[in-house]
């Protein structure tokens, strides 16, 4: 607030190496131009210093850590590993990977230094104070897998349609989903009114390439041959649930809708790939699914999908 000096050079913060330390804190005294509290005398001297918990810089990221899923501390690897990838000068990668993660956990720093081709230490380097002494247990609070809802109300699933699809299939799905509190989201190949098997139309919500998957927490293929292979024949309709396999998204094909999964190369049979013949087959397991959030045991299969 009240911010006048426009810094200039690639950092904003202290203490770095790259533009010599600065921006930093004015010295105090009146020489300098910085802050100086008045020596006023009361009973004793007041001073201006900070509570020794403002040195404690690692207690509250060590009590994040280990408040995490297994799933969730794969994710924060994986999120460190990526955006340290960007970062253009080694030496502060190392720093990061040596210095400041260790002081979290030293798995999660081994676990990064791996990943860059970094030694971690194997010892907390920062002094005892940086670590701190607040509780660093596990707090289920602090994760948000430990506390999911038990119920997919406000979570939206794509049904992908086209000409000729199983029209009643798709009034049952958004039907059933509205029931559980979910948003069913007609998507199909343009925003033109689509005509069902049995001549009825059905008013698309958002396109293929305009509501991607990864907008999404589930998708479902009706039934409807003719359906079914239009999109299997486009490249946006196979890739669509190629990306949701990949991001972990619960997947579900009606009837003929499996073609479209056959043609995508997406593995049924397994874990949150749900097939049957009828809508009341697939949206039991399906709901179940998605009150997970995600379809954690595919985790390590997604890299096998090109998507």
């Amino acid at each position: 607030m009240h911010r006048q000096t426009i810094n200039k050079g690639q950092a904003s913060y202290e203490p770095n190496s790259i533009d010599g330390g600065w921006p930093s804190e004015t010295p105090a005294g009146p020489e300098n131009g910085g802050f100086e509290s008045y020596q006023e005398r009361i009973d004793a001297r007041k001073i201006r210093a900070r509570s020794p918990s403002f040195g404690d810089h690692y207690s509250q990221a060590t009590l994040f850590w280990n408040s995490q899923t297994e799933v969730e501390k794969e994710h924060i690897i994986a999120a460190y590993t990526f955006e340290l990838s960007k970062v253009q000068r080694p030496w502060i990668r190392e720093r990061v990977i040596t210095e400041i993660l260790p002081n979290i956990d030293l798995e999660l720093a081994r676990r990064v230094g791996e990943n860059h081709g970094i030694e971690a230490p194997s010892q907390k380097p920062a002094p005892v104070e940086e670590l701190g002494t607040s509780s660093q247990l596990e707090s289920p609070a602090l994760s948000l897998m430990a506390r999911l809802p038990g119920n997919i109300q406000y979570r939206k699933v794509a049904i992908l349609v086209a000409d000729g699809v199983d029209g009643d299939q798709v009034e049952a799905l958004k039907q059933k989903l509205e029931v559980e509190g979910a948003q069913g989201m007609i998507i199909a190949p343009s925003m033109a009114p689509v005509t069902a098997a049995g001549g009825k139309s059905v008013t698309p919500d958002a396109m293929l390439n305009g509501m991607p998957s990864v907008a999404v927490d589930a998708v479902v293929v009706p039934g409807g041959s003719d359906s079914v292979n239009a999109l299997a024949q486009s490249g946006q309709g196979r890739y669509y649930v190629q990306e949701a396999y990949k991001h972990l998204k619960a997947i579900a094909a009606v009837g003929e809708g499996k073609m479209l999964l056959d043609a995508a190369d997406v593995p049924t049979g397994e874990e949150g790939v749900l097939t049957g013949a009828k809508v009341d087959d697939v949206f039991t397991p399906l709901r179940e699914a998605m009150g997970q959030h995600r379809v954690w045991a595919r985790d390590a299969k997604a890299n096998d999908m090109p998507a």
